[in-house]
């Protein structure tokens, strides 16, 4: 018995999940897409296949600006595994210099929004640049800078927050501290408490142990049915079950743009986790910008496009400032 709560044992967790499929299939799609592993012949196979439909952003740059002409860009970025790499312990995901100067630029030449699923405040504290919009808990958090950057003056200049579960948080905060309890059974387990929802870490938690920590999980959501747990990279996510995710939250930010159902626009969004989806989702219904993925590996997804990695993701983000600048340079001299 740890602090009033029981840890049950590998052997009876494993009792438990008999006949669990949800469960499993979480553990068998984490499994499968695990970096870690090595990649057979027909792996390659398989992603010269998937990167055929879904080709290198920077291999397509200059389709995309020509796609783009005579729109304003707007860019949205996902923070872990996109501006900054993932890492064992999330408290320390920090941008490389190099990142954080582009990050910069791009923000200076374009209306630029981060949306995590992290904590608002502690995403601030990584990036800290005050022109930068930003969405924390999956869109659920939103905070614009005070002077809004586009010609459509959507939100008259005013900081814009916007907080639609502000209900759930005591809930939130509740199953935070069980979690953090039920979780010491599990070496390597990570709670995080995003605000708005929460993250079980298990990057660190060995491969066996996966199964149970999801079972751990679940269990204490079935006293919660208004919160709802979905999977991320090496993480489970908590969040209210509201109709509201990082696609809502795009949709939310182009309109405080004053770029409702405008073609005047092309969206750009770069994010390597499964929440991203939703984003990628809106825009191939939209028919304007694009979804970018970012994965070494072949995924199901809605992005027209893919970069490898962070430091791709910079490559892509550095090219797009500098074409903004040799277009200002242009447009000048005329």
């Amino acid at each position: 018995m740890l602090g009033g709560v029981l840890c049950l044992s590998q052997r009876n967790f494993m009792k438990r999940l008999e006949g669990n499929n949800k469960v499993h299939n979480w553990v068998d799609s984490i499994r499968a897409s695990s970096p870690t592993r090595a990649k057979s012949s027909s792996q390659n196979q398989e992603k010269s296949a998937w990167n055929a439909y879904h080709p290198s952003a920077l291999n397509m740059f200059d389709k995309m600006i020509s796609n783009s002409k005579g729109k304003q860009i707007v860019t949205f970025l996902d923070y872990d595994g996109t501006l900054s790499p993932i890492v064992a312990d999330p408290d320390k995901a920090y941008m490389t210099r190099k990142m954080k100067g582009t990050l910069k630029e791009i923000a200076r030449h374009f209306p630029t929004a981060i949306v995590t699923g992290r904590c608002r405040d502690k995403v601030y504290n990584f990036v800290r640049l005050a022109k930068v919009y930003y969405a924390g808990s999956h869109g659920m958090d939103i905070k614009g800078p005070r002077k809004n950057q586009s010609p459509k003056k959507g939100n008259n200049g005013k900081t814009m927050l916007f907080q639609p579960a502000s209900q759930f948080m005591p809930m939130i905060n509740e199953v935070y501290k069980i979690l953090q309890v039920k979780t010491k059974c599990v070496p390597g387990a990570m709670v995080e408490n995003n605000k708005f929802c929460l993250s079980v870490h298990f990057r660190c938690v060995e491969e066996k142990n996966w199964a149970p920590l999801a079972e751990q999980v679940r269990l204490v959501l079935n006293e919660y049915p208004k919160l709802k747990l979905t999977q991320g990279r090496k993480v489970l996510e908590i969040r209210p079950t509201i109709q509201w995710d990082k696609g809502k939250a795009l949709e939310f930010l182009l309109q405080s743009l004053g770029y409702n159902n405008s073609d005047e626009v092309f969206p750009i969004y770069i994010g390597d986790d499964q929440s991203d989806e939703d984003a990628f989702k809106v825009l191939r219904s939209r028919g304007q910008g694009i979804g970018i993925l970012v994965s070494r590996f072949p995924k199901e997804t809605n992005a027209s496009y893919t970069l490898e990695d962070p430091s791709e993701v910079e490559q892509f983000l550095r090219r797009l400032v500098e074409w903004k600048r040799s277009s200002i340079v242009t447009t000048t001299s005329l």
